[in-house]
């Protein structure tokens, strides 16, 4: 868990600099922040997305493309019904009443765990922490999610060093589980679940430049139905 317990920290110490680093901007700046930050993320999406183009549907048993709409759809279904999104809000809200005044609160915690929650690097990272005790990949996300951390920070508010929660529940939970899992999160499977991760991440950054809001919450289940589908494929 060495590796998960880094990265956790990592995130709540670039809050903190980014909260520091605020305090210090006039809101012309943070504004500015916001928008590249929005952008940036948006970027990062579409590169996440466009993984399903290295995927061989042959390998995966089915084509990547259809794939994806799917899950989005199911996922976004399955979320809805268990009002992920409301229950993320509700989270933010006694976390923000409790620690802190600040309005963005919310939508800083849910942003900032979606996106180091969502990618190859948390899977694997944590698969190889669980499996061989190698921590390298979670150490390099762990320096890339600190920075984005103080840049977060910077424009959202300290509600991104509360992220560290659900990062280290998510990814804690897949190192434990990492000997079950290995059998089934393939390359083309964990290359599926980031593409997919990516269009949400995609959404992350439309919400935060406010041209529409995106219950990405609600779609979060869709991450998880490439692993489904391959462990009922492979019980058939």
């Amino acid at each position: 868990m060495m590796g998960t317990v880094v990265n956790a920290l990592a995130i709540v110490a670039g809050a903190f600099l980014g909260k520091f680093i605020k305090g210090g901007l006039p809101d012309k700046y943070k504004d500015v922040v916001m928008q590249a930050v929005g952008m940036a993320v948006v970027i990062i999406g579409i590169s996440g997305a466009l993984r399903f183009t290295g995927i061989d549907p042959k390998v995966l048993g089915v084509d990547p493309m259809l794939m994806m709409v799917i899950s989005l759809v199911i996922g976004g279904i399955v979320g809805e019904w268990l009002k992920i999104e409301q229950r993320l809000d509700s989270m933010a809200a006694k976390l923000q009443s409790r620690f802190a005044g600040e309005g963005t609160f919310a939508q800083a915690f849910v942003t900032a765990s979606l996106v180091y929650c969502v990618g190859a690097m948390a899977i694997m990272g944590s698969l190889e922490s669980g499996l061989s005790g190698n921590h390298q990949t979670l150490f390099a996300k762990s320096i890339l999610d600190g920075i984005t951390a103080v840049i977060f920070s910077s424009s959202l508010g300290i509600g991104v060093a509360f992220a560290a929660i659900p990062v280290f529940i998510y990814q804690g939970a897949i190192t434990l589980s990492a000997a079950a899992l290995k059998g089934i999160l393939t390359p083309p499977v964990i290359e599926a679940m980031s593409s997919i991760g990516g269009v949400l991440i995609m959404g992350i950054g439309i919400s935060l430049l406010d041209i529409k809001r995106i219950k990405i919450g609600n779609l979060l289940p869709a991450i998880f139905l490439p692993l489904i589908y391959e462990l009922i494929r492979r019980m058939l």
